[in-house]
Parts: structure tokens; sequence; C-alpha cells
């Protein structure tokens, strides 16, 4: 007849064989079912605020990240002391171990790298898409411009840090939270301009691509305001990347013609929309233009601007820089 010692010892090597199992063995060793289906790695497993160990343990054995809903209950109550779960977006690169699964559960190791990505100034939205694309796996362009394309001019350009599996509608709601922020330094210059929210942002828009510094943004912004008070048309090109693709130098007069609110030859007054999401310099010069004498300018080859205060002026350097 056996003893109670080695009972106790039989069970305890069992028990300890048993853990031994779900330790280190992967669920597709485990459990054949999902191992014919096959798992898809690297995988996300959201746990939302609120939620129950038994509501963990379903979502995770949904997704094949365990292969027993009791054992990992028992670890998770082991590992968390009674704390809970905690909710967040979990990352698995591989197949996971029970114990180690319910350890991260209970102490909010979500193990997500976020990504930088950098969105220049003057980044269109269709141009973000395809940054965001490059840097993010389970980026949908498709999502994103069909969200965006209303909010062009209001998804504020910088550095971010997203995780891989960021939504674009988290993505937009984050641009444009940053917008909001960083126009705040703005709201007494803009205030006092007489100009509307509107208008500021489609003029810093074209001001991001029509000058490179501060200082010229803030001259062409003046001269550009003027000619609007004076009813003349803007006459910029900056519009015809938005519309057509192409930049000063590929412009043929033809172009100049086409009929568009977004052509400044043609029509009057601001475009309908921004053409581009500008930066904060390009905000600040759009809401505290530099008064001059001016009324037109032109930039070299080199971004280097030449202003004149009549029309044959404007001539003359064109003679002079555009050759």
């Amino acid at each position: 007849m056996l003893s109670r010692r080695t009972i106790i010892i039989s069970a305890a090597t069992c028990l300890l064989i048993l853990l031994i199992v779900f330790l280190q063995t992967p669920p597709s060793a485990v459990a054949p079912a999902w191992a014919r289906r096959g798992g898809e790695y690297p995988t996300y497993a959201h746990i939302p605020d609120g939620a129950t160990l038994h509501e963990t343990a379903d979502i995770l054995e949904a997704k094949n990240l365990i292969a027993s809903e009791f054992f990992f209950k028992v670890f998770a109550v082991l590992t968390g002391g009674g704390t809970g779960v905690k909710a967040g977006e979990y990352y698995f690169e591989g197949a996971p171990r029970l114990f180690v699964t319910a350890w991260r559960m209970t102490h909010a190791d979500f193990r997500v790298k976020p990504l930088r990505v950098l969105i220049p100034e003057g980044t269109s939205v269709h141009e973000m898409a395809d940054i965001f694309a490059t840097t993010l796996p389970a980026f949908s362009k498709e999502a994103f411009i069909r969200g965006a394309e209303s909010r062009e001019g209001y998804l504020f350009p910088d550095t971010y840090f997203f995780p891989p599996n960021a939504t674009a509608t988290r993505i937009i709601q984050t641009l444009e939270d940053t917008f909001n922020e960083k126009i705040t330094t703005l709201t007494s210059s803009i205030a006092s301009s007489s100009r509307t929210l509107s208008d500021i942002v489609i003029m810093a828009s074209i001001l991001e691509e029509e000058a490179k510094t501060f200082e010229d943004r803030q001259i062409v912004s003046g001269i550009l305001w003027k000619r609007l008070d004076d009813d003349m048309a803007l006459q910029v090109d900056a519009p015809f990347v938005y519309l057509l693709g192409k930049g000063s130098a590929d412009l043929t007069l033809e172009d100049l013609k086409v009929d568009s609110p977004y052509n400044t030859y043609v029509y009057r007054g601001l475009t309908p929309t921004p053409i581009t999401n500008p930066g904060l310099d390009s905000l600040r010069a759009a809401a505290e233009p530099v008064t001059s004498d001016y009324y037109f300018y032109l930039s070299d080859k080199s971004g280097k601007i030449y202003y004149a205060k009549t029309f044959e002026e404007h001539k003359q350097n064109k003679e002079l820089y555009l050759r």
C-alpha cells in the first residue's frame, strides 16, 4: 500500500508536469483544431475596459491565444493576486505560453512597440496616406482617405508615435486633436486679424507651398491678403499641385485656363478648401501677415523670392531670375 508521503509526491509531480506543459507549450501543440486552422502571427488582442476574467479568457480563446480557459484563470489569479486583468491592446508576435499570457494580462504587459511616423509640413491627405502605409503594417489607405479628405488642412503635420495596429479613425483623431491644441497658440492673432479660421487655414496651406521661410511667408501673406481685399485674383501656382499634381515649372498655358475653383488665375478669392496641411509657421504667417508696398513676387529655382511693387518690376524680375 502506498504511503501518504508517496501519494503527495506523486500528486505534486503530476501537478508540476502539468504546469510545465502549460508553461512551456504553445497552444498549437495542445489544440489540434487550432493547429489545423493555423495561427496568424503577429496578432493583437483588445481587452476592453471593465472586462472580467471570464470575458478576457473568452476573447483570448476566440483568437486561439490560450489552450485552456480554466488554467488561464488559475494563472491569472496566481500572477495578479486578485487584481484582475488590465484593459488595453496586447501584441503577440508568436504562439504564446499560457502562464506568460496570464502574467501579461494582469501586469499590463502590452508589448506594443509604437512606430515613429514623420509627417512633413505641407503634406496633403493623400500624401499622408502614402506615408502611413509605408510605416504601419495594418494601415488602410482607403479608410484613411475616406475619413480624412474632409479634414484637409486640419490634420497637423508633426512627428507621431502610433502602435502598429493603429486604425485610420484613431490616426485622424490624433492629428486633428494636435491641430486643435496647436491652433490655440494663435487664438489672439486670429481674433485680431478679422479673418475666419477657415480662411486662415486655407491661406496657410497656400503659403506652405509658396514660400520656404517664415519671413517670406509673412510678406507673401501680406501680399495675398492685399490682393483679396483689392478684389484681385490671387494668381498663385500652389493649388495646381493639389489640382493637377503639377508644380510651377511644369505648368502650361492650358493648365492656367483649367476651369476649377482651385484655379486662382481664373477664379477670384481663396480656394474652396485647404490644399495641404500647414505647419504652425504657415498658420502664424497667415494670421500675422507683414504689410508691404509689394503686390508681386516670384521665386527662383533655389526658392529665393524676389518682390516687386509694380507689374513692370515683376516682369523685370522674371527676365533676371527665371531664365
